[in-house]
């Protein structure tokens, strides 16, 4: 059962940008975090942007500068802005939102973004 709808994945030149987004069921409320990780084959599922109830923000090392996480709580959706994209960027990219009060998480169904040099 998918309960976030992702769109917005493609392929880009490096340099290029790409948006995703995602969008919670407006029955998933009290999301607390929400943002993205993504994987590689070869890898272990990391955070890439997180936004979290209380209008923090985290992002992973090798993307702060160039990713700009943004969040809609009416819509109950996020985006992730994707600038200055680089080969290494490369990836299956999953949006993710956890709630508060609530143990489950939820995860989208995963979207392709593929960076050629």
């Amino acid at each position: 059962q998918v309960q976030l709808v992702e769109s917005g994945g493609g392929s880009v030149q490096a340099g290029g940008s790409l948006t995703l987004s995602c969008a919670a069921p407006r029955s998933l409320f009290s999301i607390n975090e929400f943002g993205w990780f993504r994987q590689t084959p070869g890898s272990q599922r990391e955070m890439v942007a997180v936004y979290n109830s209380g209008g923090m923000t985290n992002y992973a090392d090798s993307v702060k500068g160039r990713f700009t996480i943004s969040r809609d709580f009416t819509e109950n959706t996020v985006t992730l802005q994707m600038d200055s994209l680089q080969p290494g960027d490369t990836a299956v990219y999953y949006c993710y939102a956890s709630r508060w009060h609530y143990p489950d998480v939820y995860w989208g169904q995963g979207t392709q973004v593929t960076v050629s040099a």
